[in-house]
């Protein structure tokens, strides 16, 4: 699969999950289920955002189209998550702003290790308020940190991953069992992914920008009327 078909698939996992989010009670079969598979969205995003990292021609252009969306996306978030606006909720292209600042200060930044990591804390407090938080900070730093390493890239990845899922059975208990498909993610990603972007048509490169916003709103707005 190109990097194409698995965004899409993707944003399908996230539609299916944000809809269970909205009408299925989160312990039942069926949603575990749906959320289980939702759980590509996240970690895809964060691969393709060191990837994207690597092949723009602007990175300053990158992280402003991030901001720019971060910000349109920050009312549909909030009332999706909570009903109201505005809040401290933001959805998690603001999470991968952060990112995307995280790997241009590992990159272009020549402070010491023990400076950068200290940065690198600061950001992933900095993208608690956002969806994915943290993990959507580290995960792209670690692709893009040892990208020439596989098997250390997938090692951090799984990692982090641990952390997170350990973090929420603890705090919500067995609702939370749905975030160990977290670590299915690697098995698509490394054995299905091509390393081909596929067509380079605009429509894609602004998908997932325009369906993010515009689908939250669309379910809350249904989930007013249901």
């Amino acid at each position: 699969m190109n990097r194409n078909q698995i965004k899409y698939l993707a944003a399908l996992a996230m539609l299916a999950d944000h809809i269970a989010w909205a009408f299925m009670p989160t312990d039942s079969i069926a949603a575990q289920l749906i959320h289980f598979a939702g759980r590509l969205t996240g970690p895809a995003m964060a691969f393709f955002l060191a990837e994207g990292y690597l092949h723009t021609r602007s990175v300053k252009r990158y992280a402003l189209r991030l901001g720019i969306f971060a910000l349109i996306s920050w009312i549909p978030f909030s009332l999706f998550e909570t009903g109201r606006w505005p809040t401290m909720h933001f959805g998690v292209i603001y999470t991968l702003l952060i990112g995307l600042l995280g790997i241009a200060f590992w990159d272009h930044c020549d402070w010491p290790y023990s400076a950068k990591t200290a940065v690198t804390v600061l950001l992933s407090l900095l993208s608690l308020p956002g969806d994915w938080a943290v993990s959507g900070v580290l995960w792209p730093l670690f692709f893009f940190i040892f990208r020439e390493d596989e098997d250390r890239k997938w090692r951090a990845y799984y990692a982090v991953a641990a952390a997170k899922i350990a973090g929420l059975l603890v705090t919500e208990g067995r609702t939370a069992l749905f975030q160990t498909g977290i670590l299915a993610v690697p098995f698509l990603l490394r054995g299905c992914y091509n390393g081909e972007s596929g067509s380079r048509h605009p429509f894609h490169k602004w998908f997932f920008f325009v369906f993010y916003p515009a689908h939250l709103l669309l379910l809350w707005a249904l989930k007013r009327v249901w």
